[in-house]
């Protein structure tokens, strides 16, 4: 008796381990922590929307929706470069590239993902949210990861479905493409560049090794490459302040969102002055700070309608 109890802790305990295994490749899949950023800036600019005011119901709704659409993009990102992602090491051990996930299996996940986050977003707000949802999650899939290997316009275009979720989340609220919508879109458009760039600084081998063209210099890590951040940490400065010319929010979110471009910028310029990887990597964790901080003070600074 005591041995059959034995047994069936041990399988027990197996198939729990099993299971813990599963929802992790699930969540390397999506890439949870990215996905969870992207959906974050789409339900900050619902809320952001005139007329808009906090729903649970809806917000999670807009979440979930926006979440399975996002970790759709990411899957079939994986499964397109699972060969690359096997060549370098920050990626080496995500579920398809290390074989522990078949690609029938991922792409049978982002199909089902992909049709319910576009259903649940339509369905829910409105089909005008859900289509550029559609869209975004092509433009990443099928546009944007494929072109990584052939020039590095492809950060200009992977930026687009980057900034898509804060349009979304502002057409989801209005059912049209305002300028609000946009205003948003520009602030988190712009913000990719020094974001992604200081990526592509600190990974540049890795990168290489998989073929991947991502840096504004064929050469990689230059003082082209560093200057090009500067020229968009600039070009964040007027975006930053629109908001607050447009009624959506107040002046002490636009003081906020102004010292955050101030520093970021100031980052930037170190990069160019340095030309290290550990001034890319500040400006890489200055970024990862920069949206929550900027989107959180617009919202916090609401202006009532």
């Amino acid at each position: 008796m005591k041995l059959m109890m034995a047994k069936q802790e041990t399988m027990n305990h197996s198939l729990a381990l099993m299971i813990a295994g599963k929802l992790k490749d699930y969540m390397l899949l999506v890439k949870f922590t990215l996905s969870f950023t992207v959906v974050f800036s789409s339900v900050v600019s619902y809320l952001l929307a005139p007329g808009i005011s906090f729903n649970f119901l809806s917000v999670l709704l807009l979440f979930v929706g926006g979440f399975l659409i996002t970790g759709a993009a990411n899957a079939i990102n994986q499964i397109a470069e699972k060969d690359t992602d096997a060549m370098m090491k920050r990626t080496a051990k995500r579920p398809v590239a290390s074989g522990r996930m078949s690609v029938q299996e991922a792409s049978t996940f982002a199909a089902i993902t992909a049709v319910l986050g576009i259903w649940l977003i339509g369905y829910w707000f409105n089909w005008n949210a859900a289509l550029t949802g559609a869209f975004s999650l092509f433009l990443y899939g099928f546009v944007y990861t494929p072109m990584k290997k052939v020039h590095s316009v492809s950060v200009i275009v992977g930026a687009i479905p980057g900034a898509l979720p804060c349009l979304i989340g502002w057409v989801a609220a209005t059912n049209e493409f305002s300028l609000g919508g946009w205003a948003l879109f520009a602030i988190q458009f712009l913000w990719q560049f020094p974001h992604f760039w200081a990526i592509a600084w600190v990974a540049h081998k890795d990168y290489t090794r998989a073929g991947f063209k991502l840096m504004p210099s064929v050469k990689g890590p230059t003082k082209y490459s560093a200057i090009q951040a500067v020229i968009y940490a600039l070009l964040m400065l007027p975006f930053g302040v629109i908001p607050y010319f447009i009624q959506m929010s107040g002046i002490i979110s636009m003081w906020i969102v102004l010292a955050a471009n101030l520093f970021m910028l100031f980052q930037c310029i170190r990069l160019y002055r340095e030309m290290e990887v550990k001034a890319a990597r500040r400006v890489m964790f200055s970024s990862y700070i920069y949206l929550p901080v900027v989107l959180l003070s617009l919202l916090a600074d609401k202006v009532p309608t």
